[in-house]
């Protein structure tokens, strides 16, 4: 009887031993799907990539990947767990000497307003923690009250005291911004209840190189793009032709991409795809029996060459601006550094050189020189510059 015991027991820990990596695994796996916000049927997927591999690899490993369950549901269940799991956040804040937040309100594709709440927080010994400290549905209206409640609320449960609450980070939604009913004016006057220290406010620098970019006043330009695309791909039907006559004309580019005002990047992406599909969307839209007066003028032309480059130098800086464990002096010194690039390139503008504005260059080898207004485009380079320092 001992000895079946023994046996018993035995079977049960190597069971135990198998499945605990497995099911290590599997969290993995749904971690990484998740971060990169594709399908949770990739699980299944991945799995079927694991057991080709095992097969070349460690064919003897046959029973260690069975036990590996990457199903839909299982992906699902672990990612929501993940999300849920704050206890080594909660943890952590334990030790903060202080934190600052980072708060956005932004409308999903269902119209429902998402508080993103982001904590960065420094303990004894310097270490530094970023992450995303709560998403929020708001279902109702998004008053300065209504979102202080919730950061409020979000606070409360991961223990986080009001006294050491340093900085914080928002838009200029007077929502946000706002100094006596907006999130800004609260916090203060919780702080204050709190006997806390002073409140520094900083508006997210990403969002004001997006405001500088609205200095160009090209709208024009833009709205005459976003009117082209809509034309091609709000119907069925003309986004089928377009496709099919992008391939019969031999074209490298097979589609021209939405563009979402949230989205700031996707700017800079519509443009360029236009600029190189110009010619294809003028005889497509004459095809269509459409007035293409406005995209054959070469002046416009020149117009979308110089909004298309500039929009690209202010999407890298945009780029060079996100990121995790980035601290606001780096990021200051990358707008100081482009707001000097600005002022080189006003220069070699004024001059005719085009070094830095390559679509603008090839609008000068296909037209006379006089035609592409340098000047212009040299003064919109120091509006830009002067917002940039204002």
């Amino acid at each position: 009887m001992k000895r079946s015991l023994v046996l018993q027991q035995t079977m049960f820990t190597k069971a135990e031993s198998q499945s605990e990596p497995a099911v290590k695994v599997s969290f993995i796996v749904a971690a990484e799907i998740a971060k990169s916000a594709r399908p949770f049927t990739e699980g299944e997927f991945v799995k079927k990539c694991l057991l080709k591999v095992r097969d070349v690899i460690c064919p003897d490993k046959k029973q260690a990947f069975l036990n590996v369950n990457l199903s839909r549901n299982t992906v699902a269940a672990h990612a929501c767990e993940l999300a849920t799991n704050l206890e080594q956040l909660k943890e952590k804040g334990k030790d903060f000497m202080a934190y600052s937040l980072a708060v956005d309100e932004s409308s999903d594709t269902s119209d429902t307003a998402q508080l993103s709440i982001f904590i960065r927080g420094v303990d004894t010994k310097l270490s530094v923690t970023e992450e995303l400290l709560g998403l929020k549905s708001m279902h109702g209206t998004t008053t300065g009250k209504e979102i202080f409640e919730e950061v409020s609320k979000c606070l409360n449960e991961m223990m986080l005291p009001w006294d050491k609450l340093v900085g914080l980070t928002t838009d200029d939604a007077p929502a946000m911004c706002g100094q006596k009913n907006g999130l800004v004016g609260r916090i203060r006057e919780k702080m204050r209840e709190n006997h806390a220290g002073e409140l520094t406010v900083y508006h997210c620098i990403i969002h004001e190189e997006a405001l500088c970019g609205k200095a160009l006043k090209m709208e024009h330009i833009m709205n005459t793009v976003t009117r082209v695309v809509n034309f091609i791909r709000a119907k069925g039907l003309n986004h089928r032709q377009f496709k099919s006559f992008l391939k019969e004309l031999g074209s490298e580019y097979g589609d021209v991409p939405y563009h979402t005002e949230v989205r700031w990047l996707s700017r800079g992406k519509l443009l360029k795809r236009c600029f190189e599909l110009r010619e294809e969307i003028c005889l497509f839209m004459e095809s269509k029996s459409k007035d293409t007066t406005e995209l054959r003028d070469k002046k416009c032309q020149c117009e979308l060459a110089f909004l298309c480059d500039i929009v690209s130098h202010l999407d890298a800086l945009n780029l060079q601006l996100q990121g995790r464990g980035h601290v606001i002096t780096d990021m200051y010194s990358a707008v100081r550094a482009f707001r000097t690039k600005l002022c080189l390139w006003e220069t070699q503008m004024l001059q005719g050189n085009m070094a830095h504005f390559l679509c603008c260059q090839i609008m000068k080898e296909q037209i006379s020189s006089a035609v592409l207004p340098s000047a212009e485009f040299a003064e919109k380079l120091s509006v830009l510059r002067v917002e940039f320092s204002r």
